[in-house]
């Protein structure tokens, strides 16, 4: 925890956003009152962090930072993020769908008519990489010894 950033971010009088960043809790401390300790956030390590009357968080702000709002910076920062337009997804349409079951059924029904695996005839290799199909051989090419 010593290593970890205390950023409280509230409203300046003029409207603008404020933050300051802490190494330790104290400061925040003398102007805010602790009034418990975080015990159900679902960041493990902000577990056991002090919860400030008139801020709110602890909120995981980085890996190497923690971050607590005022309240009025909260919702706003919640009102922007909840206007913030998602990322279309591209639906597939009824004759793109109706295709690939089709395609689909058209695989299984192969796999379920193929009772014997297709085996592939090795071809030998030669030196220099000339190669002969084994179907256009007359005979096995056999090397005996005498």
């Amino acid at each position: 925890m010593s290593n970890r950033i205390i950023r409280v971010v509230t409203r300046s009088a003029d409207g603008n956003m404020r933050t300051k960043e802490f190494d330790s809790f104290e400061p925040i401390e003398a102007m805010h009152e602790q009034v418990g300790l975080d015990d159900c956030s679902t960041d493990l390590e902000l577990r056991g962090m002090p919860i400030f009357r008139g801020l709110i968080g602890p909120i995981p702000d980085g890996k190497t930072a923690v971050r607590y709002e005022s309240p009025e910076v909260f919702e706003v920062l919640t009102k922007e993020w909840t206007k913030m337009k998602a990322k279309r997804r591209r639906r597939r349409s009824a004759k793109e769908m109706a295709e690939a079951a089709a395609a689909e059924a058209a695989l299984a029904a192969d796999k379920a008519n193929d009772s014997k695996p297709k085996v592939q005839t090795p071809t030998p290799k030669f030196p220099f990489g000339a190669t002969v199909p084994m179907a256009n051989m007359a005979s096995p090419v056999v090397n005996e010894r005498v």
